[in-house]
């Protein structure tokens, strides 16, 4: 009641209510417009707007998110609707957080753009066929590099953080890697790498702080921390006090990995051998502290860190993607933690005594994929699903209740990073690769309950680091009939369908015992290509 002319506040805080006095005997139309940006204030008369700019703005709005969020295209039956529609909400959710170029988590609690979460993000949105917003976010946050190299670890409206978080330096690297993977854009590459090889010093002068004499010769806490990256709180748990977090190892293993292959592929002879040389030092000397720090704390899976001993399995996830050091975790307790995270989530399940934990816990949906365990990461990932808040919603938030009125820090809500966290994993059941051995793996994760129906699954213009792929699976008779579309870039290893991947039963239960499945790999060395397998 009353006109309001105009709302004028500096800081961007203002709130206002609007009363209106409307009759219920008759339907009418409303349009409200609220210019928040000043371009669009400028163009926006008051009074000026009908219900015709109305409706076609909303046409327009809804072609532009159909559009954006349907690069990827899938036909899969109604039960699995959920899980794919919660895969386009978070890449929408993705991009509704982001700041101009800076993906951020939340725009709450989390009004950052951290490296950490931006360099996952970024191959979250690759892997649902969003290129722009990953080069702009790399180039960006690059801009901000420290003249030694270091990669601040968040950028906010006052500039970089100079917190030291020895995870930032890797992950920046990684993300420039992964876009040129999806991309194959080699002068994006080369214009970013003289920002690699700033980084890698970096990492190479702070690898050294720690790999001398006095490490080399100390007592067993001093010898757990040879060569590896320095203390820092990257890692949220070790906010009280900087420890030596793994985490920020395998991030830096990784980085020095496609450090590597960047100088290889820019034939840059001279860094191809330095590289190579920090990356070897680098590995040999983490997997030696891991070994140290398994014997000093009488355990035999991999810690979060190598003061504590502490159990992680969500932080150490990162060693099966994107460091892609699985073959090598296997050796120094790789199964045995995964076997133990899996026996703790049964007894969270199953007892349903538990307090809260944060969806983060979505990344071992991959892990267990990549592991070649498809009825685990269903199992896990139907968990993960009764805590989506609200109830049914395609979101989550950082930390999740088991009483949801329960009062307490939640984060933003929906959170991102979890969100790209559960792209990832969706996007592993129907493809994943496989670094190591440069091979391509296709529905490895999908329930038989998805290829039954009549009408199978397919997938449509999935992009991978050879190029879109399309498949589609159709049960006929007694046979699986697959068919695969051809790639711009064949890998080395072919393509592989693994075959218990299609048959394996949805109530099939893992123990810890049991968790190596047998299967027979289907390669397909050309395509497109007609497969059957037996049901």
């Amino acid at each position: 009641r009353g006109k309001i002319t105009a709302v004028q506040d500096s800081l961007g805080l203002a709130s206002f209510a609007v009363l209106y006095d409307l009759p219920l005997t008759h339907s009418d139309t409303i349009v409200i417009c609220v210019p928040l940006y000043s371009d669009v204030r400028k163009t926006i008369e008051p009074g000026s707007l009908t219900n015709d700019d109305f409706r076609n703005a909303m046409e327009e709005t809804v072609l532009f998110w159909t559009e954006k969020l349907n690069v990827v295209r899938f036909e899969l039956p109604q039960k699995a609707m959920h899980y794919l529609n919660t895969f386009r909400s978070n890449l929408a959710y993705i991009l509704i957080n982001r700041d101009r170029d800076g993906i951020q988590p939340g725009s709450r609690s989390y009004e950052r753009s951290w490296i950490r979460d931006g360099s996952l993000t970024s191959s979250a949105l690759l892997k649902g066929g969003l290129f722009v917003e990953p080069c702009k976010f790399i180039e960006w946050f690059g801009s901000f590099q420290f003249d030694s190299g270091k990669i601040p670890c968040v950028i906010d409206r006052r500039g970089p953080d100079p917190v030291p978080e020895n995870d930032s330096h890797g992950q920046y690297i990684f993300a420039i890697a992964e876009y040129h993977r999806f991309t194959q854009d080699h002068s994006f590459l080369a214009q970013q790498y003289p920002r690699v090889q700033r980084a890698v010093q970096y990492i190479d002068q702070q690898r050294s702080l720690r790999r001398n004499e006095y490490y080399q010769s100390g007592n067993d806490s001093l010898r757990c921390l040879y060569g590896l990256m320095p203390e820092s709180i990257s890692h949220e748990g070790y906010m009280d006090k900087p420890r030596h977090s793994y985490w920020d190892d395998f991030f830096t293993l990784k980085g020095l990995k496609d450090a590597v292959i960047m100088a290889e592929i820019l034939e840059d002879s001279e860094n191809v051998v330095d590289f190579r040389k920090i990356r070897d030092e680098f590995i040999a000397d983490f997997y030696v502290s891991i070994d140290c720090s398994q014997k000093r704390h009488g355990i035999d899976y991999i810690p979060g860190c190598a003061e504590l001993g502490d159990f992680d399995a969500t932080s150490t996830t990162i060693g099966l993607w994107p460091a892609g050091e699985w073959d090598s975790m296997v050796q120094h307790g790789g199964h045995q933690t995964f076997e133990r995270y899996y026996d703790f989530f049964q007894q969270r399940r199953i007892s349903n005594v538990w307090n809260n934990y944060t969806p983060y816990e979505i990344r071992t949906v991959g892990s267990f994929l990549y592991m070649g365990l498809p009825a685990v990461s269903m199992e896990l990932l139907d968990f993960f699903f009764e805590h989506q808040r609200p109830s049914g919603w395609n979101q989550w938030a950082e930390v999740v209740s088991f009483n949801p009125d329960t009062v307490r820090f939640i984060g933003d809500m929906p959170h991102t990073w979890v969100g790209s966290d559960y792209i990832n994993a969706f996007r592993s059941l129907f493809v994943f690769e496989e670094p190591e051995t440069d091979r391509l793996i296709l529905a490895s994760g999908i329930p038989f309950s998805w290829i039954q129906e009549e009408t199978g699954i397919s997938v449509t213009d999935l992009p991978t680091h050879y190029g879109n792929i399309s498949y589609r699976i159709q049960l006929s008779g007694n046979e699986y009939v697959i068919t695969v579309s051809s790639l711009e870039r064949m890998p080395t290893g072919g393509i592989v369908i693994p075959g218990y991947s299609l048959i394996y039963p949805e109530n099939a239960m893992r123990t810890s015992k049991t968790i190596l499945l047998k299967r027979t790999d289907v390669i397909l060395f050309e395509a497109p290509k007609i497969v059957t397998l037996k049901k």
